[in-house]
């Protein structure tokens, strides 16, 4: 299994930026899909962006398309969420995850994943 540690987030003004990282230990990092998620209160939790083993292939949502970017370092066993020109509603706990490259389905399906970070918070301010 992988283990997923995470840092980075805190508190920023609207049309800031702040930068997520993910540290994963355990089997090859180059074995997994990772994704970001983010759970704010009183909503489900909801995939954000997701990068493939290679790298190669990205996924973002909508809302965040053109201000959040992912990028991973098989090398340093990390993923990375760039985050800029952030909204309020982009208020939230952020979590990282991973799936086994290759099965579950594909990058933008979050029941895939079944490895979790423990969260950070993200709070945006108007």
């Amino acid at each position: 299994q992988v283990q997923l540690v995470e840092s980075g987030g805190g508190l920023v003004q609207a049309g800031g930026s702040l930068r997520h990282s993910c540290a994963a230990s355990g089997r090859p990092f180059n074995s997994y899909d990772m994704g970001w998620f983010r759970q704010a209160p009183g909503k489900e939790r909801e995939l954000v962006a997701a990068i493939s083993w290679s790298g190669v292939s990205t996924y973002y949502a909508d809302s965040v398309k053109a201000r959040f970017t992912i990028a991973r370092d098989n090398a340093k066993n990390t993923v990375h969420l760039q985050m800029n020109s952030l909204k309020p509603e982009d208020t939230a706990v952020y979590f990282c995850a991973a799936k086994v490259a290759g099965r579950g389905g594909g990058l933008a399906k979050p029941s895939s994943y079944g490895f979790w970070g423990q969260g950070t918070q993200v709070i945006v301010s108007s």
